[in-house]
């Protein structure tokens, strides 16, 4: 699905604070809207109607007296992303293993496509986990096993005809530039490619929703860029929603500035400017298992909240 632009009269003073307002906005929902508003002539609203992906009120405890999720209530919507940040320990990572169906909340409720998953058996969980692909922090490649066979495992589990699995996976490694390294075990590769590798498998599945844990976690800024572009490239390109766990701001911001434009077939990667801004990518920060702000990175940016000011210095 390719990107939706709105033509947006842009205020004076600079880019507004809200993120659907007041330039050309972009935003990859094929259920996206812009409507003209009657009081305000040239300006624009920008709306998604059906969230992909919804926690409400979600609590969940491990052990001790005090909850590692406390009241966590987002939605997001399809060919969004949602950056979440904070600490160690409060709680990132635990929103994922909950959406995935790891761990289930003790409190509150889990949406996937408009699905209460929230008490959904295994069985009932494989179905929801075929619209889902993650990408784990260590890639968690099988080291026996080819590049291949890694990124073709989930097929090998359904059955899928042979012919249909290799056309599949070389689709996969072609979008993440590895088709050359078919045939290669884990540990011939670099540290970037197999977090590569890793997005390959997670999409061989053709997810709605991709899970990214730290992907770009102990890689050279080179590598961090790339595998950022992939996932730039899936959400304005392909309109997969995206949760993505996050300590390193840098990525984060490339995220929320930069959008992809697929000319011919060539992807092109362009930074938001005063004429346009991505209405599809916000921030989300925990602290001590709460949500204290969500909303794009501007007003992050420009927050005067004392402890995220200390955050992003």
């Amino acid at each position: 699905m390719p990107l939706r632009f709105a033509h947006v009269r842009r205020h004076t003073g600079g880019r507004p604070l809200d993120d659907t307002g007041g330039c050309r906005v972009i935003h990859s929902d094929p259920h996206f809207q812009s409507h003209p508003d009657p009081n305000h002539s040239g300006v624009y609203t920008v709306t998604s109607l059906e969230p992909v992906l919804e926690l409400k009120d979600v609590v969940k405890f491990y052990g001790g007296s005090a909850p590692v999720l406390n009241g966590v209530s987002f939605q997001t919507f399809r060919g969004a992303t949602k950056i979440i940040i904070g600490a160690s320990g409060s709680g990132k990572s635990t929103i994922l293993r909950l959406i995935m169906g790891l761990d289930k909340p003790d409190e509150g409720k889990i949406f996937i496509e408009g699905e209460d998953i929230t008490k959904y058996n295994e069985q009932e969980l494989v179905r929801v986990r075929q619209k889902i692909g993650m990408v784990f922090q260590e890639s968690a490649l099988f080291d026996s096993l080819t590049v291949r066979e890694n990124v073709a495992y989930r097929l090998y589990e359904l059955g899928e005809d042979e012919r249909k699995i290799e056309a599949r996976v070389r689709q996969s490694l072609g979008f993440v530039g590895l088709e050359d390294a078919i045939d290669k075990l884990p540990s011939e590769l670099s540290g970037g490619m197999k977090r590569r590798v890793a997005i390959a498998r997670a999409l061989i599945g053709e997810p709605e929703i991709m899970l990214y844990d730290e992907p770009t976690a102990g890689l050279d800024p080179i590598t961090s860029r790339r595998i950022n572009e992939l996932i730039i490239a899936l959400r304005d390109i392909h309109a997969v929603t995206g949760i993505f766990v996050t300590h390193r701001m840098r990525d984060a911001f490339t995220l929320a500035t930069e959008y992809a434009t697929n000319g011919g077939n060539q992807v092109k990667f362009h930074h938001e400017s005063n004429f346009v801004c991505i209405a599809n990518t916000r921030f989300l920060m925990l602290r001590d298992g709460k949500i204290i702000f969500e909303g794009p990175d501007e007003v992050l940016r420009r927050s005067e909240d004392e402890y995220i000011k200390r955050f992003l210095a």
